[in-house]
């Protein structure tokens, strides 16, 4: 996560040691709001986050995965 400003409680180690969002039990994100699907670090997200952009193709394909709908973003 390099310089990522991450609350610590959101973050666990993979099995390489490296530092990851945590996912709850569901598997999603630590971070989001399942009642309202936003982020609740938006400010303090992780630059992978960043970097994906909701509603390109990548977004799109993960939400038809999940049935969640495009006006949800």
């Amino acid at each position: 996560m390099g310089e990522d400003d991450i609350p610590v409680n959101l973050t666990e180690q993979d099995r390489w040691e490296g530092w990851i969002m945590k996912r709850l039990d569901d598997g999603w994100c630590a971070a989001l709001d399942r009642n309202t699907l936003l982020c609740t670090i938006y400010e303090r997200r992780p630059m992978i986050c960043r970097d994906y952009q909701a509603g390109d193709s990548d977004c799109i394909q993960e939400r038809l995965l999940h049935a969640i709908p495009e006006s949800a973003s």
